[in-house]
């Protein structure tokens, strides 16, 4: 099958094994307040939503750490990169553990957010494409179906650990699992970056196509950040906008669970099929199911039929993008410079992240769900209308015996 060919080359497989079991523990740690976020509060006599806003500061700092670190990235790999990440990572929840009131735990989560940024998925992607060079969308493909699973893994692991040891404990325990598990994998088992030719655009010759227009980067930036904005938070407020169109709150939750289990069929979807299209064709294809998805669900009335239906597309669509997110970049730029652009989309991309959920919260809460959804199907479009400019942008291959413009 076209998205197989990555797991023919051991090297490449075993970055993927490395990445995908350090991913998940990264991404499923950092999760714990969706689960004790009441307990934290309680404990710290703080508001839930100030627990809460403990994600944000932890994406804001990944946003604005990530274009600083372009230039070690490049300087000394990802590797080195992702393992000072990871300690950081273990000092951030060491330091939370500790935590008597909010200076310490914000303090706690500025120090995940520097570590995040070093060791999460930017530094991941990046690992990848040193290592997997012209095979890296797959490779990262791969990696996305896997780490879609990390909360599905660690809400149960991190309820079960704090009802057995305590919420601070839990804390420890995570620390120590990125001190015995993430950290030895990253110095010792992550493979090292290999030459080979650049994974970017070519010509028929061989020779890489000329770095696109400065416009060509801010476009890519903006469909990014705009999609970014709808389904990170969409994915905070699901259960909640599911419920404002009359569905009690087990349905509401049984419907979005769902939704998991649909966008990681969507990234496997878009593995397989991997060597058939880029990342800008699966963005174009995705971008266009999610206004599809928010007028189902703006007309829905309540309907199970049609909730279902809204699921499906916005999963399906949401899935995709979470991985045409990460490999866009690849159509446009060459393995060093692929680098850099990564980084320097990380900063708006975790901004709107850390954003996102107040505003549609605020939305939903203040003026309703279809107030939510008109936003949401506004800046969906948009970001559909960005894409097809940048598919008139794309590189095309210059015939045998005539030189790149």
């Amino acid at each position: 099958m076209p998205g197989l060919p990555v797991i023919s080359d051991r090297t490449t497989l075993r970055a993927l094994i490395v990445l995908a079991i350090t991913q998940l523990i990264g991404w499923g740690t950092i999760g714990l307040t969706a689960v004790v976020g009441r307990r934290i509060a309680a404990d710290l006599e703080l508001d839930l939503a100030a627990v809460f806003a403990g994600s944000t500061v932890l994406y804001l700092t990944m946003g604005l750490c990530s274009p600083l670190l372009a230039r070690p990235l490049t300087a000394i790999g990802a590797r080195r990169v992702m393992m000072a990440g990871v300690g950081v990572s273990a000092v951030g929840f060491l330091v939370l553990a500790s935590a008597r009131g909010p200076v310490v735990y914000f303090a706690a989560w500025l120090l995940l957010g520097i570590g995040g940024s070093a060791s999460l998925s930017t530094a991941a992607y990046i690992a990848l494409n040193e290592i997997a060079g012209p095979r890296a969308r797959s490779a990262i493909g791969a990696l996305m179906l896997v780490t879609g699973l990390s909360s599905s893994i660690f809400w149960p692991t991190t309820s079960w650990l704090a009802d057995a040891m305590g919420w601070r404990h839990t804390c420890i325990a995570y620390a120590a699992l990125l001190l015995a598990v993430s950290l030895p994998l990253s110095a010792f088992a992550l493979p090292p970056s290999r030459p080979q030719a650049d994974g970017g655009p070519h010509d028929r010759t061989g020779h890489p196509l000329p770095l696109p227009a400065k416009s060509t980067f801010y476009l890519l930036v903006l469909a990014i950040a705009l999609n970014a904005f709808v389904t990170f938070g969409m994915s905070a407020v699901l259960i909640e906008l599911i419920k404002s169109k009359g569905l009690p709150t087990s349905e509401a939750i049984a419907f979005a669970s769902a939704l998991g289990i649909i966008q990681v069929g969507a990234r496997g979807i878009d593995f397989l099929g991997g060597g058939r299209w880029d990342g800008l064709t699966t963005a174009l294809v995705a971008a266009a199911t999610l206004p599809v998805a928010f007028v189902l669900l703006m007309l829905s009335g309540g309907s199970h039929l049609a909730i279902a239906m809204f699921l499906l597309v916005y999963g399906v669509g949401s899935g995709a993008l979470a991985v045409a997110r990460a490999t866009m970049p690849l159509v446009f730029y060459d393995k060093a410079e692929f680098t850099k652009a990564t980084s320097r989309i990380a900063l708006p991309l975790n901004v709107l992240s850390a954003v996102s959920a107040p505003t549609l919260v605020t939305l939903l809460t203040r003026f309703g769900s279809n107030a939510l959804l008109g936003l949401a199907l506004l800046c969906s479009c948009a970001a559909f209308a960005i894409l097809l400019l940048l598919g008139q942008r794309r590189p095309r291959a210059v015939p045998a015996g005539t030189t790149a413009a």
